[in-house]
């Protein structure tokens, strides 16, 4: 009798990962292979090269910018430092009592097409284990909300990745605690990944704390995949009529006329200025960032990752 992470890990490696292979070129984990720490040869700067690999002193004795290179890792460490907030179970189906918003038209109670961000963020973590335990590397997690965290240590193996899909997939806390302070989360996974590694973070980031201020920090030591996970009703919410929108973490409520023009042209400006704020921030961080809409195709997402990653890194 099969249980429900691993029916769940086999619909993925069936509905995704075999697709993913006729998609990706190579295996997939070199998209996102380690820079390494054993030095190889230098050679003279080009205009795409990372700063940070410039070496001094040779650039000072030729009067030229030379750039060192390391003989790439050919496995390596990926760490899945994943938000389980309750913002983050905006959209779930059926509604949800910790929903910012009753998802539900009041005509007919018919859901609305997008999944819940959850949903999103389960899928890709389980696909993103399962693509780099088979190439051998390690996977460990962070598993975080605003009452509790969990820490998985890295591991290999199928046996691996669905103890992280049991984990993942289990029952978090319906509220408590106050907005998620996602610096936090960030000091978390600075602290379990020690060696340098490939770290993913997935998250609305919704919260408080210097987030960005942090996550430029993890981006000196490691390399940053920052994954955020929006719902379509958060981008441009639908006309529902009047509603009773609710704070999804610290439970606060209040009425709102989703059908008046004003409040929607309002609500659209502070969502355009808060996507530019989160757009600079991860600009600054320096981070591979990609932002993923809970009705996109989980396939399509992924190799737009590969593709991106990979000029961010050039």
């Amino acid at each position: 009798m099969t249980t429900a992470p691993d029916r769940l890990l086999r619909k993925l490696e069936w509905r995704v990962l075999r697709r993913l292979d006729g998609r990706l070129q190579g295996a997939y984990r070199t998209a996102f292979r380690g820079t390494g720490i054993d030095f190889d040869s230098l050679r003279e700067y080009l205009p795409d090269d990372d700063v940070r690999h410039i070496d001094w002193n040779v650039t000072a004795r030729l009067d030229q910018p030379h750039v060192r290179q390391y003989t790439e890792d050919r496995e390596l460490t990926a760490w899945l430092a994943l938000d389980q907030s309750a913002s983050m179970r905006f959209g779930e189906t059926p509604p949800h009592p910790s929903l910012g918003i009753d998802l539900r038209r009041p005509e007919d109670q018919a859901p609305l097409a997008a999944s819940g961000k959850d949903s999103m963020l389960t899928d890709l973590a389980v696909c993103l284990a399962r693509l780099f335990s088979r190439g051998g590397n390690r996977v460990g997690a962070i598993l975080y909300d605003n009452l509790r965290h969990r820490v998985v240590p890295p591991r290999t193996g199928r046996d691996h990745v669905l103890r992280l899909t049991d984990l993942v997939t289990a029952p978090t806390a319906e509220r408590g605690g106050g907005s998620t302070d996602l610096a936090a989360m960030l000091r978390l996974a600075a602290r379990n990944a020690r060696r340098r590694s490939l770290l993913f973070v997935v998250s609305d980031f919704i919260g408080e704390g210097d987030w960005a201020g942090e996550l430029t920090r993890l981006a000196l030591r490691h390399e940053v995949v920052a994954i955020r996970v929006v719902h379509p009703a958060e981008l441009d919410l639908p006309d529902l009529g009047l509603v009773l929108v609710e704070d999804a973490e610290t439970g606060e409520q209040m009425l709102a006329d989703t059908g008046d023009p004003l409040f929607r042209e309002r609500l659209r400006a502070e969502v355009e200025a808060r996507e530019a704020e989160v757009d600079a921030a991860m600009g600054r961080a320096g981070v591979a960032a990609h932002r993923v809409r809970t009705d996109d195709d989980l396939v399509e997402v992924l190799v737009a990752m590969v593709r991106r990653t990979r000029r961010v890194r050039r």
